[in-house]
C-alpha cells in the first residue's frame, strides 16, 4: 500500500448518471467473474436495475460474488435475495446481526467499502451506493458523488484484495467438515483458473496507490497519505468530503499547510442529510479560518463525495470520509493517483462546484466569540487529539461474513450458516 503501480488510466464518473451505466455496462459485458462490495444496496429502481444485471450476467455462466454491510443494506426483500442466489449469485452479508426492539445492532466498524472488479481486467473505486438517491430525479435529498473507474495493473491489486475478503470468510461457510471441503477446493480451483488469465497490462501513464483501512494491520493508512499529500504540497489543496470531522494531526497540517503559503480550500456540506454533520463540522471552522483555510459549504444538495487533489498531479477519490468513523473504525478503501490529467480534471470539476454551488464561509460570517465557543472549542480539540487512541476502546467484534440464503434482516434466526473473518490485511 505504499509502492507506486504505473501504467494505468482513471475516468472520472460523477453521480449516478455516469456511475450507474457505466458499471452496468461492464457487468453486461462480464465473460468470467464479477466481484462487487457496496456498504448500501436498496431496493429500489437502482438497486433493481442492479440485480437485473447480476442475474443477466450469472444465466451466461459469469461467477458473481456481492458482499453488502448488515448494517447499511438490512432490508433486502426476500424475492430479491432468492432470486440471486438460485441463479448462483453468492451473496455475503457483512457482520449481520439481529434487531434489538427493531433498532440495528453492531453500529460500529461497518464495511464502508465501494468496490466493483470485472473480469480482473477492470475496477470501479469510489464513494457510491447502489440507491437512487446518488440520481439527481431523487429530488433536493440527491447525492453530489464521485467515483473512478481504472484500468491498468493496478487492477490485480484491488482484485487481489476482495479475493483475500472473500476467501477469508470462506474457510467456514460451510459446518460440515465435507461441506467446508467443497468450499476451498472450489476456492482454490477459481483461483488456479485466475493464474492462468492475463494480468491486466498497461492502459496509460497514471501511477497509483490502492490504499485500504482496517482494524488490524492498516488502521490509520488512508489518514496517513493524506497527511503526507498536504505536508508536501506547494501551491494548493483541495479537498471536497461530506463527513468533515478529521484527527487532531489531519486538521494540524492543513493549518501549517494554509500558514506556509499554499491554497487549502474545503468543500463540505452546506445542505447535510444529517443535521450533526454540519453542526460538528461548524466546531472547527474558527480554528481553520484563523489559520487562512478557506471552506466553502456546497448549497444545492447533500454532499456525499470523498475526493481530493493536491498541486498538479496528487489526487485520490474514495469511500473514505475524513471523521472518525472512517478513520477509525470502518472498513473503507480509496485510490491514490498521481496524473497530471486526471488532477486537472477533478480540479475543474471541483472549481465549478465551488463557482457555482457553494458559499463560502468567512470569518465574519461566523459567531462572535463567546465564553461557550471557548469551552465548546477546548472540548473538541481534546476529543480530536484523543480520539484514534479511545476508537481501541469501542467494541473490535471479529467482522462476520455471512451467505445470504434468507432476508437479511431474519438471517440470524433462521440459522444461516455463518463465516468467521478477519478484516482482510
Amino acid at each position: 500500500m505504499t509502492r507506486w503501480v504505473s501504467g494505468n488510466s482513471f475516468q472520472l464518473l460523477e453521480n449516478g448518471e455516469a456511475f450507474f451505466p457505466r458499471v452496468f455496462e461492464c457487468i453486461a459485458a462480464a465473460r468470467h467473474e464479477v466481484v462487487l462490495e457496496t456498504f448500501i444496496w436498496f431496493e429500489d429502481k437502482v438497486g433493481l436495475a442492479l440485480h437485473a444485471a447480476l442475474l443477466q450476467a450469472a444465466s451466461r455462466g459469469v461467477r458473481i460474488d456481492v458482499t453488502v454491510d448488515g448494517f447499511g443494506s438490512p432490508d433486502l426483500s426476500p424475492g430479491f435475495i432468492s432470486a440471486l442466489t438460485q441463479a448462483g449469485v453468492r451473496v455475503h452479508v457483512f457482520d449481520p446481526a439481529p434487531r434489538l426492539w427493531g433498532w440495528r445492532t453492531n453500529v460500529f466498524r461497518r464495511m464502508h467499502r465501494k468496490i466493483v472488479v470485472v473480469d480482473g481486467q477492470r475496477a470501479f473505486v469510489g464513494g457510491i451506493n447502489y440507491s437512487a438517491d446518488h440520481l439527481a430525479d431523487f429530488g433536493p435529498e440527491a447525492k453530489q458523488d464521485y467515483a473512478v473507474e481504472v484500468l491498468g495493473p493496478i487492477v490485480a491489486e484491488i482484485h487481489a484484495f476482495v479475493h483475500q475478503a472473500l476467501a477469508a470468510g470462506q474457510q467456514g461457510a460451510a459446518k460440515s467438515l465435507g461441506g467446508q471441503l467443497r468450499e476451498r477446493l472450489a476456492d482454490r480451483a477459481h483461483r488456479l483458473a485466475q493464474r492462468w488469465r492475463l494480468a491486466p497490462g498497461p492502459a496509460g501513464d497514471a501511477a497509483a496507490i490502492f490504499v485500504t483501512r482496517d482494524n488490524r494491520l492498516h488502521t490509520t493508512d488512508i489518514e496517513r497519505h493524506y497527511r503526507i499529500a498536504i505536508r508536501a504540497a506547494r501551491q494548493r489543496v483541495v479537498i471536497a468530503n461530506a463527513y468533515f470531522f478529521p484527527g487532531f494531526q489531519l486538521l494540524k497540517e492543513m493549518r501549517k499547510a494554509a500558514r506556509r503559503g499554499v491554497e487549502v480550500k474545503l468543500i463540505l456540506q452546506g445542505e447535510p442529510d444529517m443535521a450533526i454533520v454540519k453542526t460538528a463540522a461548524n466546531m472547527l471552522y474558527h480554528h481553520l479560518l484563523s489559520a487562512g483555510v478557506q471552506i466553502f459549504e456546497y448549497c444545492e444538495r447533500p454532499l456525499h463525495g470523498k475526493v481530493a487533489v493536491s498541486d498538479d498531479e496528487w489526487a485520490t477519490v474514495g469511500s473514505s470520509n475524513l471523521d472518525p468513523l472512517s478513520l477509525s473504525l470502518n472498513l473503507e478503501a480509496n485510490v491514490i493517483i498521481k496524473d497530471r490529467a486526471f488532477n486537472q480534471h477533478l480540479s475543474a470539476r471541483l472549481a465549478h462546484l465551488m463557482d457555482n454551488s457553494c458559499k463560502q464561509i468567512r470569518q465574519g460570517d461566523l459567531e462572535e466569540s463567546t465564553w461557550w465557543r471557548v469551552v465548546r472549542s477546548f472540548f473538541v480539540f481534546h476529543l480530536l487529539s484523543r480520539f484514534p487512541a479511545w476508537a481501541g476502546w469501542l467494541p473490535a467484534h471479529t467482522p462476520r461474513l455471512m451467505l445470504a440464503t434468507v432476508p437479511i434482516d431474519t438471517a440470524e434466526s433462521a440459522g444461516a450458516d455463518r463465516v468467521s473473518q478477519a478484516d482482510p490485511v
